[in-house]
């Protein structure tokens, strides 16, 4: 049986930064993947990372065919410099095999030479999270359902897709595959797109992808799948009672879930949350000591960037001065990758209102910022709600070019408390999208 200081399974991004900084510190390390395809996690191959070069490619008028080889090119060698990144390292060895748990600190490991059994004063939990596919008639079993990671491999174009889902994944293929020139029907259960939104803003980005060519059936379920030798036919309850529709194949994105099925956790001690979630305390450490969770299969919000600030929070105490926690973590935005994209932090009106905090509204048309005229895309807004007394923000929901940048600026303005004074009197370079923030507080 043999021994190492520290395991890391799953080759994301928290276990591949923290396999950096336990090696750089004279600790051994095994990192587990089961997936050489996964070297790097999944941002870099299957999500982020190869959909938002999917989208930009799509945006510039790049055909489907470039723009896959492209996508391929990129997660190739990006995958590759992720392996050598832990691979090279004198204390560091990476493995290809299938983990399960025996007990608390005893794993077994099993690849197309045999298995093994090994142990590990500490072990990291980093396998991420895998799509839910919901239980509908004969939607497992067809040959033209996909999920997000399947679809990317595709190298030729849906010219007929609907979507299952009408959340950021599901729109964000919605909103590319449309670019692309593919027929997109959208079939999403609530009665309105992004609900967790701003609902203007959400309807505004409704609208203008029905104008770039989506289609939807919302307030409306999938009951049935049935495959055809070209392509599949989908039974969906409507508002307006039942509809048929006929396409060539089904992305469903209608969620995530924590990716432990394999591990056989019921053979350890660890607790699972209500969704699978592997729970833990505030410096990621589960019920078991010097058992460890981050990423997706801890649960909480599903971003890269939450992952790598997971390895912030191992990396401050094990090698630093033990401060950083998840109950002080930074603030932090989202982005939906639309055209234009929605960028958004802190809190909504709606939940204001709940709260029954006071505050005021800013806002203002995408088509006043002059950089928006020189990208030749005006469409959008920005809505920003500052607190009446302390003039702090509170929240901010962009709907514009660039918005994911601009978002930061904001989030870092409330992560340091700065009014939004200070945002509105800061010079800005030009022409930018961030100089709205001068236009969009001047009355304040």
């Amino acid at each position: 049986m043999k021994h190492f200081e520290n395991i890391i399974i799953g080759f994301g991004k928290a276990g591949k930064t923290l396999a950096g900084s336990l090696t750089k510190n004279g600790q051994e390390v095994l990192l587990i993947e089961k997936d050489s395809a996964m070297y790097g996690g999944t941002c870099i191959n299957v999500a982020c990372l190869p959909s938002k070069n999917m989208i930009i490619n799509a945006q510039h008028g790049t055909d489907y065919d470039e723009a896959i080889a492209t996508k391929n090119r990129l997660v190739d060698k990006l995958r590759n410099k992720n392996y050598h990144k832990v691979a090279d390292q004198e204390n560091a060895t990476v493995l290809r095999a299938d983990v399960s748990f025996i007990d608390d600190y005893t794993i077994e490991v099993s690849d197309d030479s045999g298995q093994e059994t090994v142990i590990g004063d500490k072990i990291f939990i980093n396998t991420g999270s895998t799509p839910v596919l919901p239980d509908v008639q004969g939607l497992k079993n067809s040959q033209h359902v996909f999920t997000s990671k399947t679809l990317l491999d595709q190298t030729e174009q849906t010219k007929n897709i609907a979507i299952l889902g009408d959340g950021p994944i599901g729109l964000e293929f919605a909103a590319m595959y449309a670019r692309f020139g593919s027929q997109v029907t959208v079939i999403g259960q609530n009665k309105m797109i992004l609900n967790q939104l701003e609902p203007e803003i959400a309807n505004a980005a409704k609208e203008d992808m029905t104008t770039d060519g989506v289609q939807f059936l919302l307030n409306s379920q999938l009951t049935k799948v049935t495959d055809m030798a070209n392509g599949i036919i989908l039974d969906v309850n409507t508002p307006n009672g039942g509809q048929t529709l006929h396409v060539d194949a089904l992305l469903v994105a209608t969620g995530r879930r924590a990716n432990t099925d394999d591990l056989h956790l019921e053979r350890t001690n660890i607790q699972t949350g209500s969704h699978g979630e592997i729970l833990v305390n505030d410096v990621l450490e589960t019920n078991v000591t010097n058992i460890f969770a981050m990423g997706d299969v801890k649960g909480g919000p599903q971003f890269t960037y939450i992952s790598l600030d997971d390895w912030r929070i191992l990396n401050s105490q094990f090698f630093g001065d033990q401060t950083r926690t998840r109950a002080n973590r930074p603030v932090f935005a989202n982005t939906i990758f639309l055209n234009p994209a929605i960028s958004s932090v802190g809190q909504t009106e709606a939940q204001l209102q709940k709260k029954e905090r006071p505050y005021q509204v800013f806002k203002m048309l995408t088509a006043g910022v002059p950089k928006s005229q020189v990208i030749g895309n005006p469409r959008g807004s920005y809505k920003v709600l500052v607190d009446e007394k302390t003039h702090q923000v509170l929240g901010a929901t962009i709907y514009a070019e660039e918005a994911y940048e601009t978002i930061n600026v904001i989030s870092l303005a409330m992560q340091n408390n700065l009014p939004a004074e200070a945002l509105r009197d800061q010079i800005y370079t030009h022409p930018t999208m961030t100089e709205a923030l001068n236009d969009l507080f001047a009355e304040l």
